[in-house]
């Protein structure tokens, strides 16, 4: 009888250990493949849409892809860009495009057209506003699962050797104090990338073939760098 207790005992001890939450080296539960799949929502232009790369290398792709391999189940981000939009335009097709659905994350990469085609830069931070008052209100956590990405610096790139490269420097720096002003009046997380596109300077390797948008290389750059800090999001 003592030895039948004992089994009972120790069974029961065994099964309680196999849960299906995976421990971290830390002892804070992580997902697995068994939680719940994660969505994702990309508002932006060319840069969110990936001009002249891949699908695959497309940065919100391989956001998700990093997601995949540190366990997560996510579906494949839902990608609302064009390229050559400006902040009117993506507000028309959120507007067109997006319907009850909630999701987990929700990214923002806009204004480098704003400033291409010389539009007010007060227009953009209303409209920018607007942007993030929907963005939030798609998020399933509000304003804990938005991000904004800053602008990139074309400054650099050989699409813009023959233009006036320090007033396109100067002009995306002011686009993207509002971008960072914005995003911090409505608590959401900014993530700086535009140190990352100054390489390309002397770096070929991160331009695409087109000679002005981001490469593979320099998207899967970002993603190294926010990638941390947005998964953090989906503890909140």
């Amino acid at each position: 009888m003592r030895y039948l207790s004992a089994l009972c005992l120790f069974l029961f001890l065994f099964s309680s250990c196999g849960s299906t939450s995976e421990m971290s080296e830390n002892g804070v539960a992580n997902p697995s493949q068994n939680s719940s799949t994660i969505s994702y929502l990309a508002l932006g232009d060319s840069y969110t849409i990936g001009e002249s790369v891949a699908e695959s290398e497309r940065w919100p792709v391989q956001l998700a892809d990093k997601f995949r391999n540190d366990g997560f189940s996510v579906e494949n981000p839902k990608i609302i860009a064009r390229t050559g939009w400006r902040t009117d335009q993506l507000l028309e097709a959120m507007n067109e495009e997006l319907d009850t659905k909630k999701y987990d994350l929700v990214s923002v990469l806009i204004g480098v057209n704003n400033q291409y085609q010389s539009r007010d830069i007060e227009q953009f931070q209303e409209e920018l506003k607007v942007i993030l008052q929907k963005a939030i209100a798609q998020s399933k956590t509000g304003k804990d699962g938005v991000f904004v990405v800053s602008i990139p610096d074309y400054s650099v790139t050989p699409f813009a050797e023959n233009s006036d490269t320090e007033e396109i420097s100067n002009e995306i720096a002011m686009f993207n104090e509002i971008c960072q002003n914005t995003s911090a009046n409505f608590e959401v997380k900014y993530f700086y990338i535009t140190d990352i596109s100054e390489e390309a300077e002397f770096n070929s390797n991160l331009i695409a073939e087109d000679g002005l948008h981001p490469s593979g290389e320099m998207y899967r750059r970002w993603v190294e760098k926010i990638y941390p800090e947005v998964k953090e999001l989906l503890n909140n």
